[in-house]
C-alpha cells in the first residue's frame, strides 16, 4: 500500500505527549513546587495544626496516586465504550476543575477532594488514554511512538517548576494555580478538541501512514504478516489469573510495590526535605532539584529501555535498581553539596524501572492478559507509592518536620526491592524475550 507523504500520527503523538506533559506535570511531577506554600497557608490560617502538617501534604499526594491507579480500569472501559477523544476532554475538565477548587481551597477536606479530581483526571487524559490513542495510529511503528510518548512524564517534571515557581514568588501560591491551569484551558483543551481523531480511519487512514488508496489485494506480503502475527501474539502466554498462580508474579508485585515506595516518596516530598532547616535550600533552588530529577529519569528511561534490547530485561532491572539503592546511601548524610549525588543516580535508576516495569509483565507473563496484569501491577504499585507517601509525612510530623527519619526508611526499602530484584534473577529462566506487546 502507498504511504502518504506526512503522517497525521505525528501530531497525534505531539499532542499526547502534550498531554501528559501537563497532566502529569500539574497534577504529579512538578505539583510538589506548591508544597512549601500550601502547608505554610494552611498552618497560618488554623485549617491544619504545624504538627500534622507534613501528614496533610503527604496524604494530599497519596490521593491523587491512588485514585490515578484505581481508576484504570473503570477509564479503560470508558475509553473504549465511548472514545479516546471523549474522554480526553473529560480528563482536561476534571483536572482543570481540581487545580481551581485546590486554588480557591480554605479547608482540609477541599484540598483532598481536589487532589481525588486531579487523580481522576489521569485515567482519561494520563498515560492509559494516550497510550491508548497512540497505539491506535500505529503498528510498525508503535514502539517508537509510545517511546516518544512517555518522555512526556519527565518533561512535565522537569517544566512544570521552572514555570511555576517564579510564579509563586510573585503571585502567591493561589494565583499561581490558577494562571497553570490556563495551559490546560487554553493549550491542551483546543488541541485536543479541534485536532484529535481517536482513529486514523477518522481521517480515510490506516495505522503507520498507509494510504487506503490501494485495495486490500495490493497489501505487502510483511503488511499481512504483521497484522496475522498481532493476532497471533494477543493469544500468547498467561492469563491473569494463571499468572497470579506462579511464584514469580507475587515476587514481582511485591518488587513493584517497594520501588514505587522511593519513586513517590522522592519526586513528591524531597523537594520538602530539601527546604527544611536541616537541608535549608531556597525555593527556587529547590525547583531545579525537583526539574533535575525528572530530566535525569527521562535520560535513565531512553537508556536502559535500550539496554533492555541488547541485554536481559531482568538484568537490567537489577542495574537500575542497584543505582538506585546506591544513591540512596547518600542519605546517610544528606547536605546541600551532596543533595544532587543522589538526585542524579537515583533519578537515573528509576527512569529505567519506570520503563522495566512495564516492559516485564509482557517478557515474564505474555501478551494474552496484558492490559489485565499490568493493571493489577499498577494498583499495586499506587499502594506501595500512597503508602510511602502517608508514612513518610508521619515520620516528619513525629520529628517536628525533620525529614532525615523518613528518609532513612527510604534508604531501607530500596534495598528491600533490589533484593526482591535479585531473586527474580534466580527465579526467571534467561532467555530472549519471545513475546513484546502487540
Amino acid at each position: 500500500m502507498a504511504k502518504v507523504k506526512f503522517f497525521y500520527g505525528w501530531i497525534i503523538v505531539i499532542i499526547a505527549t502534550l498531554s501528559l506533559l501537563i497532566s502529569n506535570g500539574l497534577s504529579i511531577g512538578g505539583f510538589p513546587v506548591f508544597y512549601e506554600s500550601i502547608r505554610e497557608d494552611f498552618v497560618r490560617i488554623g485549617a491544619i495544626e504545624a504538627s500534622k502538617a507534613e501528614s496533610f501534604i503527604g496524604i494530599g499526594a497519596a490521593l491523587t496516586f491512588l485514585t490515578a491507579g484505581f481508576l484504570s480500569p473503570f477509564a479503560g472501559w470508558l475509553i473504549q465504550k465511548f472514545s479516546t477523544k471523549r474522554m480526553m476532554i473529560v480528563g482536561c475538565v476534571i483536572l482543570g476543575t481540581g487545580l481551581v477548587l485546590h486554588s480557591q481551597a480554605q479547608a482540609v477536606w477541599l484540598v483532598y477532594f481536589s487532589r481525588i479530581l486531579m487523580g481522576a483526571s489521569l485515567g482519561f487524559v494520563g498515560v492509559l488514554a494516550t497510550t491508548v490513542l497512540v497505539a491506535s495510529w500505529f503498528v510498525r511503528l508503535r514502539g517508537t511512538a509510545i517511546g516518544i510518548l512517555l518522555t512526556g512524564t519527565s518533561f512535565g517534571g522537569v517544566l512544570i517548576p521552572l514555570l511555576a515557581t517564579p510564579l509563586i514568588e510573585r503571585y502567591g501560591w493561589r494565583t499561581a494555580m490558577v494562571l497553570v491551569s490556563l495551559t490546560i484551558w487554553l493549550i491542551l483543551l483546543p488541541a485536543i478538541i479541534f485536532l484529535v481523531k481517536s482513529k486514523p480511519s477518522e481521517m480515510g487512514l490506516l495505522p503507520d501512514g498507509i494510504s487506503p488508496s490501494t485495495d486490500k489485494d495490493g497489501m505487502k506480503s510483511s503488511d499481512i504478516k504483521d497484522a496475522g502475527d498481532g493476532k497471533r501474539e494477543q493469544q500468547d502466554g498467561l492469563t491473569l489469573f494463571e499468572a497470579m498462580k506462579t511464584p514469580i508474579f507475587w515476587v514481582f508485585a511485591s518488587c513493584a510495590a517497594l520501588i514505587f515506595y522511593p519513586i513517590f516518596v522522592t519526586s513528591q516530598q524531597f523537594i520538602l526535605y530539601l527546604q527544611s532547616e536541616k537541608i535549608g535550600l531556597l525555593p527556587w533552588q529547590a525547583s531545579y532539584a525537583q526539574s533535575a530529577l525528572f530530566a535525569v529519569s527521562l535520560v535513565g528511561k531512553f537508556f536502559f529501555g535500550f539496554l533492555s534490547d541488547k541485554m536481559s530485561p531482568t538484568k537490567v532491572m537489577l542495574i537500575c535498581c542497584t543505582v538506585m539503592f546506591l544513591a540512596t546511601l547518600v542519605l546517610l548524610n544528606l547536605t546541600v553539596a551532596t543533595a544532587f549525588l543522589f538526585l542524579i543516580p537515583f533519578g537515573f535508576g528509576y527512569g529505567g524501572t519506570f520503563v522495566l516495569l512495564q516492559r516485564l509483565v509482557a517478557d515474564y507473563f505474555g501478551n494474552r492478559d496484558y492490559p489485565k496484569i499490568l493493571g493489577v501491577i499498577t494498583v499495586v504499585e499506587t499502594i506501595g507509592a500512597s503508602v510511602g507517601g502517608i508514612i513518610t509525612g508521619r515520620l516528619a510530623d513525629s520529628a517536628g518536620g525533620d525529614y532525615t527519619g523518613a528518609f532513612y526508611v527510604v534508604m531501607v526499602v530500596t534495598g528491600l526491592a533490589l533484593a526482591l530484584v535479585v531473586a527474580l534473577n534466580f527465579m526467571h529462566k534467561e532467555q530472549k524475550p519471545a513475546m513484546q506487546v502487540a
